[in-house]
């Protein structure tokens, strides 16, 4: 009976966790559906988000030379992402940044996604604290300490302003 009581607790708290992540409200301006929060990569494949989020990812063309010098140099870093979904920056360059990181096999577990609404704010504190004025930042950390960020459009392109971040 111990047993079953705890598997029960350890469901149901799995259960709430996994409810945090990949909730959707509604965009007042648009009044469309747009993300909020946490969410992992997979919520793109909601049929609110998954025809932006695939033509772009598919039409992106990566450097594959940049790509090249890259390989070895993302191992032991960690990224966050904070988007909106109702952005059209943010609409443009996290696809191409997720091709460029599937390229690179970089391991989705080491990335946070944040969505956050046209305030700048997620579900609840997700955001708070990283100072995000626009979306999308794309935060990039070495042993927990912030080497740079992308912020809105790459200066040169994603992959050259992730090579100059990482190479510090």
């Amino acid at each position: 009976m111990k047993n079953f009581i705890i598997t029960i607790l350890l469901l149901a708290s799995g259960i709430s966790v996994a409810q945090q992540f990949n909730n959707a409200t509604i965009d007042t301006v648009k009044n469309k559906k747009m993300l909020i929060g946490y969410c992992t990569r997979e919520a793109f494949q909601d049929t609110a988000f998954k025809d932006w989020f695939d033509e772009q990812y598919n039409s992106y063309q990566p450097d594959y030379g940049i790509l090249d010098k890259l390989e070895g140099k993302i191992d032991n870093i960690s990224i966050t992402i904070v988007m909106g979904t109702w952005c059209s920056d943010s609409r443009e360059q996290v696809p191409s940044f997720y091709k460029i990181l599937d390229e690179l096999n970089y391991p989705t577990e080491k990335i946070k996604l944040i969505c956050v609404d046209r305030k700048k704010k997620g579900l609840s504190d997700e955001a708070d604290g990283l100072n995000i004025e626009l979306v999308p930042t794309i935060i990039i950390y070495r042993n927990n300490k912030e080497l740079g960020r992308i912020i809105e459009t790459p200066q040169e392109s994603l992959e050259k302003d992730l090579l100059g971040i990482v190479s510090k």
